[in-house]
């Protein structure tokens, strides 16, 4: 296979041989020329002296004494202009990001030598230049009316008179913005070109020849630039197409500019080296099921590639984010890579980095920096960057967990100097760059003096990472400093991150030998033999980049501006360039709906399908293996796991250990669980959240209604109507009790400290006070009666034998609440959820089932134990404080059939029966020989922690 770039280095060489040094040869980017450069070599058998390689962007600056301009600093100064002219109060916050809009507008105007004035008349006139517009070339007032078609003049509007002030002032604003440019000696790449070209003079250009190889769309600027040298004999043209796009399908959008660029300009090769898309090639199209996926065919292409010619080989990323995938995908035998699109700052640690003290300084800070919110605090203090630096990240963030700190302050995070100083809070924008530069300069330190860092290729990309988000970081610094950019901390920030995300760090090494991974822009001149594209979906290629401009599309077109069909036929362009001389083409896709991705193969995929002679393969890219049934667990009780559970439980090697109602009730809905948290003792890690679960929510009002009746029977245990009324009266009181469990229980700090509530704590806490007066409305038409405890913990010690053995265990627990009326003992389990659930019989509290009442369970056996110690008519009871209010509610549980349940005031009348059933199944805990199963209700593993072992 004969490149194009060895066909022109052939033809250079038999025209020049050895003046080469009297050419410049013009490439679109300057990356072909390292390739060039060797196939020029070979032409010659001695050393020769090089032509001169430039971009067509390099040729321009080089023929100016202007200097493109910061594109930050651009539309600053633009700024200036646009208010010095409209007397506009906007603010440069508000202006930036349309600002930089308005100048790729000027940029597009002054690369296709638009004429301006004309462009930017005053729109309320245009009607009356549609009437005489002898000035105007036919395709210009075709537009125009086409536009008006749409918008009526006169008719007049709020958006249009808007619109019309805009457009009135945009031809002095574009004229007095580069007169000021000009005064600072910079410019915009179009104002550069424009200069050049409108003042060029040909005897003063440097070389006898200008060979322009492998161009494609012109603006007016090169079509110009082409044309003066073309008329002097000063330039040679080397266009690089298809016959199968310029002849053979004469209206093919891929042949758009270069039909007409061959007719302007003759190429200096022969049509004979351009009829390859015709020929056979292998070409496999694969679809994906996800987008990371496609990576995956790289090891099985890869043995196609034979290792003295990995530079026949390429990797072309139509969605650059697939770099990191790709190079793990890439086997340890392939010698020699080549990445010529750089590798994304964004994906580097220094980003994340830069990214979280950004968001910690701004959307973090509360109170002017007084407190950071916690989840900020916490991915700052577990980056890698922060735990390499100081020793006391991770113990911090181990107490802000240990002790639910929500709201951290400075004062509080300060451990050491570093740390002082990465949470000093920044006010402004020139504080907010300082503190980042300061950071980074401390991270670099230690990166460098770190003797664990490993010297590998990820290695150095970081290191230079860092060191370019240093010299951006102090790029802003420079601007704001000099009054330049003067925005506020919201702005700058996200210019800041939009600056960092689209930088690149270069990969260093030959970029002319290897397996070749590029970008879609990087191909352009290049030719392999053997290809794979990535992500060629639509939207990648070609891209969907949105058209806005000031500038509406019919101008645009009538004007010879850049339109949207332009981008489409460059990208055809590129795409079948490409692919012309390979010979074994394979081209994937993401065929899976998510978010951005819309599982659409590129047109340009379709295209091929229906106009291509040739067989096309397709293929589905599957997993190597489909994920299979979750197991069954089951873990048998063995002898060891018996006798750990004994160890665990047996009150006369652990008196204190208790077995709890809630342990039975996991028992019974999920032996499995059981085993996981009793045997096992599995923990879920321990995480903290600034949100409250229902069990929190819970505790939280169990210990705000303690608090409340503790103080209320301090002096006496009988609790009055009277009294009741009056905590009613006094909100605050209630909402002081509920303070104070919130900071033992949520915040949990001392009493006396200061906490900050964010708004759902806030409906939290307002929704708990209501419960505590829905409580005390309930206990009002009870009154009078004993409050007997709050909170108490019972034990009984219980003897259970098979015959042989002989165990001895505490049941018990922590009751809410007991009080007396009239000889009834009720014991009271508070619920803040959940709907009350009805009994029939006492079998079905040991029947495992969908709805087993493991409420009720937990009350009975508290009475059970109770009764035996009382002589009062114990009553269990579930108190629904949701359901309180009502005047006739009784949380006394009720059971019985349908239509003859009664309340059980009495729990004597079912004890005995209770505790036989009760005995049998803590022999078959402790006992028999069963096995940890899971749980056939799966809604119980909804929210349970052992989720993930059970895969369910």
């Amino acid at each position: 296979m004969d490149t194009f770039l060895e066909l022109v280095a052939e033809s250079l060489y038999k025209q020049f041989g050895e003046n080469l040094n009297q050419v410049a040869v013009i490439f679109p980017n300057k990356r072909a020329s390292l390739f060039f450069n060797e196939y020029l070599a070979k032409q010659a058998n001695h050393p020769v002296w090089a032509p001169t390689y430039m971009s067509i962007s390099e040729l321009f600056q080089e023929l100016s004494p202007l200097q493109i301009g910061d594109p930050i600093q651009l539309v600053c100064e633009l700024y200036s202009v646009f208010k010095k002219n409209t007397e506009s109060t906007e603010t440069l916050d508000d202006f930036y990001f349309w600002g930089e809009l308005l100048i790729s507008d000027f940029d597009d105007v002054d690369k296709n030598l638009v004429d301006a004035t004309k462009l930017f008349q005053n729109l309320k006139d245009l009607k009356e230049l549609m009437d005489s517009a002898s000035f105007l070339a036919p395709e210009e007032e075709q537009a125009i009316q086409d536009f008006f078609e749409n918008f009526s003049i006169e008719k007049s509007t709020a958006l249009k008179e808007k619109f019309m002030t805009l457009w009135n002032n945009l031809g002095s604003i574009y004229l007095h913005f580069k007169e000021r440019l000009k005064t600072l000696g910079v410019a915009y790449e179009g104002m550069l070109y424009r200069e050049v070209i409108e003042s060029l003079d040909l005897d003063k250009l440097p070389f006898t020849h200008y060979a322009f190889i492998g161009f494609n769309v012109l603006n007016q600027v090169e079509t110009k630039l082409f044309k003066e040298l073309h008329k002097e004999n000063r330039a040679l043209f080397y266009w690089d197409y298809d016959l199968y796009y310029t002849k053979q399908n004469k209206f093919h959008e891929a042949g758009e500019f270069i039909r007409r660029n061959l007719s302007q300009f003759p190429n200096q090769l022969g049509e004979e080296h351009f009829n390859n898309l015709s020929k056979p090639k292998t070409i496999h199209y694969v679809a994906s099921s996800t987008e990371s996926a496609q990576a995956s065919i790289i090891p099985s292409w890869l043995p196609t590639v034979k290792k003295n010619r990995e530079r026949e080989n390429a990797i072309v990323l139509c969605n650059e984010s697939l770099l990191l995938p790709v190079l793990q995908a890439i086997p340890p035998e392939v010698e020699h890579i080549n990445i010529t699109m750089g590798f994304p700052l964004v994906q580097t640690p220094i980003f994340t980095l830069i990214s979280s003290l950004v968001r910690m300084q701004t959307d973090g800070a509360r109170n002017h920096g007084d407190f950071y919110n916690y989840d900020v605090v916490t991915s700052v203090l577990k980056h890698p960057y922060l735990i390499n630096t100081t020793p006391e990240a991770t113990p911090l963030v181990d107490h802000l967990l240990a002790n639910n700190i929500f709201y951290p302050k400075p004062t509080f995070l300060a451990k050491d100097d570093f740390l002082k100083e990465i949470f000093t809070p920044t006010l402004s924008s020139l504080e907010l760059i300082n503190y980042l530069i300061q950071t980074i300069e401390k991270i670099a330190s230690n990166y460098r003096d770190s003797a664990e860092v490993q010297q590998d290729v990820y290695d150095q990309l970081y290191r230079e990472a860092i060191f370019r988000s240093y010299t951006i970081a102090n790029r802003f610094k420079d601007l704001i400093e000099e009054g330049t950019l003067d925005v506020k901390i919201d702005t700058l920030t996200k210019l800041l991150e939009r600056v960092l995300a689209s930088t690149s760090i270069p990969f260093h090494g030959e970029p002319a030998i290897g397996l070749q991974i590029m970008g879609v822009l990087e191909t352009r001149n290049l030719d392999f033999k053997n290809l794979v594209l990535l992500s060629l979906n639509e939207g990648q290629l070609p891209k969907s980049e949105g058209d806005n401009s000031f500038i509406p599309y019919n101008l645009r077109k009538a004007f010879g501006m850049t339109t949207i069909e332009h981008k489409n036929s460059v990208y055809a362009y590129y795409f079948y360039r490409l692919i012309q001389r390979a010979e074994h083409i394979t081209l994937l896709y993401n065929n899976s709906s998510s978010g951005l991705n819309r599982a659409e193969w590129s047109r340009f995929m379709l295209q091929l399908l229906i106009e291509w002679n040739h067989p096309i393969e397709r293929f589905f890219l599957s997993a190597g293996q489909t994920p299979s049934a979750s197991l069954e667990l089951v873990i048998p009780k063995s002898k060891q796991v018996q006798e750990k559970l004994w160890r665990k439980f047996d009150s006369r090697q652990n008196p204190k250990t208790i077995l709890s109602p809630s342990a039975i009730n996991t028992y019974l809905d999920c032996k499995l669980k059981f085993f996981n948290r009793y045997i096992a003792e599995i923990k879920e890690p321990d995480e903290v959240s600034p949100e409250i679960d229902s069990a929190l929510f819970g505790s939280i009002f169990h210990r705000a209604a303690e608090l409340l009746y503790t103080h209320l029977t301090q002096r006496s245990k009988l609790i009055t109507e009277a009294a009741l009324e009056n905590l009613l009266k006094n909100k605050r009181k209630l909402e002081d009790y509920v303070h104070i469990a919130f900071k033992e229980l949520f915040f949990k700090v001392d009493k006396r400290e200061e906490v900050q509530y964010n708004g759902t704590q806030l409906i939290n806490r307002r929704v708990i006070t209501s419960y505590l007066e829905q409580l005390i409305i309930n206990d009002k038409s009870y009154t009078p009666f004993s409050l007997i405890s709050m909170e108490e913990k019972i034990r009984e010690e219980v003897t259970i034998s098979n015959g042989s053995e002989v165990l001895t265990i505490n049941l018990g627990g922590f009751i809410d609440r007991q009080d007396l009326k009239d000889g009834v003992l009720r014991i009271i389990d508070y619920k803040t959820g959940g709907t009350p659930s009805s009994l029939n019989e006492i079998n079905e509290l040991f029947t495992p089932s969908k709805n087993r009442a493991g409420y009720i369970f937990q009350t009975f056996l508290y009475a059970d134990i109770v009764s035996r110690k009382s002589d009062y008519h114990v009553a269990p009871s579930l108190l629904y404080i949701h359901r309180a209010a009502s005047g006739t509610y009784s949380p006394i549980i009720e059971m019985g059939s349908r239509n003859k349940k009664v309340e059980l005031s009495n729990f004597t009348i079912i004890r005995d029966e209770f505790r036989k059933r009760l005995l049998e199944l803590l022999n078959e805990i402790f006992f028999e020989d069963v096995t940890y199963t899971q749980t056939e209700d799966l809604d119980k593993c909804n929210y349970c922690e052992y989720k993930r072992i059970c895969r369910r």
